[in-house]
């Protein structure tokens, strides 16, 4: 059977992987409301096409951080993917190079950053969490300095590790014969204690709970790369964030893995755009699985997305080629929701070419 959209590569999925693989990446937090949510908010959200504009020609392409990519579409950090397949982050990689986008690479892959980047030249990002030890995240920022990689994208949203609880129940490991590569050959001081399938559970751990907006600022002393702060859902937030120096933000629930009960992040998405008043980009990940979601966050003053699950899913059922086709699909609905909303460009899509809940009087017959 051919498959149309993206959401249909979650069935598949499931059916291939082993059950703690698959709930490790498909469940949320507690009772998964947020994880719901995050799709749900979107089909709140509805277009008002403007018609009759010439749009034989439509250009996707757009910078970010000063990197020209294809379409603001781009690939969010997730942990393991060789637990979805044996190539795991080199087939991410090579799939988001031939799409021309950015890929993130998370620091708990399974793959190396010096792997990913062996796979050819590409615009990448290296997701970060801060660790107690801060020799380990020096080492770790290093690492993705000399493998060139071209931004930091810092999450800040886990002090602690959300509650998961299939993977309570599925006792959730690292299977024995994988390892977090990021780890290989680094000094770990105190870290350095465990064996490889136990090194998952530890370096959550070590993940420092006193993480705070001054070690943002001290991590702009050890790199010179732009700092995407990971995690941000709130006009305060976002106005620290700039304070304390980020290159850009990503509005962002983890995925709805941390607490449950915050907004979806697209109902999150336009209070962060306003506090930010152009003075960084805003990104959002979270539940994008249509191109109509893509132009809905850029209504909304996003810059580009970021899809996380899309890319496991895909990468289960069909390796690389699945990831391709996954940025394919979103690239052309997406393609095709700016043609019949009359944007021929990213730079004219506009707040006016939606309706929120918000909006309410848009909705109302006007008499």
């Amino acid at each position: 059977m051919e498959i149309t959209n993206v959401t249909e590569y979650e069935a598949i999925a499931k059916e291939k992987l082993p059950k703690m693989v698959y709930d490790y990446y498909a469940s949320g937090a507690e009772d998964q409301w947020t994880l719901k949510e995050n799709r749900n908010a979107f089909s709140r959200i509805l277009f008002r096409p403007r018609i009759l504009v010439d749009v034989s020609k439509i250009d996707m392409a757009t910078t970010v951080l000063g990197f020209k990519i294809s379409m603001p579409i781009m690939i969010a950090p997730t942990a393991m993917q060789k637990m979805a397949h044996p190539e795991g982050e080199y087939a991410t990689a090579r799939a988001a190079s031939a799409a021309g986008t950015i890929m993130t690479l998370s620091s708990w892959a399974t793959s190396s950053v010096e792997e990913v980047a062996s796979t050819g030249p590409g615009i990448r990002f290296f997701q970060l969490y801060v660790y107690k030890d801060r020799n380990v995240v020096a080492q770790l920022v290093r690492r993705a300095e000399r493998a060139g990689f071209n931004a930091i994208a810092l999450t800040v949203d886990t002090p602690r590790l959300g509650r998961r609880e299939a993977d309570i129940k599925n006792r959730f490991v690292l299977p024995p014969f994988l390892t977090l590569k990021n780890f290989d050959g680094l000094n770990l001081g105190t870290m350095d204690k465990t064996n490889d399938s136990g090194l998952a559970s530890y370096v959550a751990g070590q993940i420092d709970r006193s993480l705070s907006w001054k070690d943002v600022k001290w991590l702009q002393t050890i790199t010179q790369l732009p700092i995407l702060v990971k995690g941000v859902l709130t006009a305060e937030d976002t106005r620290l964030a700039i304070q304390a120096g980020a290159a850009g933000i990503i509005v962002s629930n983890h995925g709805a893995r941390q607490l449950d009960y915050v907004p979806a992040t697209i109902m999150a998405l336009e209070e962060v755009v306003k506090a930010a008043r152009g003075r960084v980009p805003v990104f959002l990940d979270g539940g994008i699985r249509r191109g109509t979601d893509v132009f809905k966050a850029l209504a909304l003053g996003a810059s580009g997305i970021f899809i996380g699950r899309p890319v496991l899913f895909s990468l289960a059922a069909e390796g690389e080629a699945g990831v391709r086709k996954v940025l394919q699909m979103l690239r052309d609905e997406f393609e095709i929701t700016m043609a019949l909303s009359g944007c021929r460009s990213l730079k004219e899509i506009t707040r006016d070419h939606i309706v929120t809940e918000w909006d309410r009087p848009y909705l109302s017959p006007r008499l």
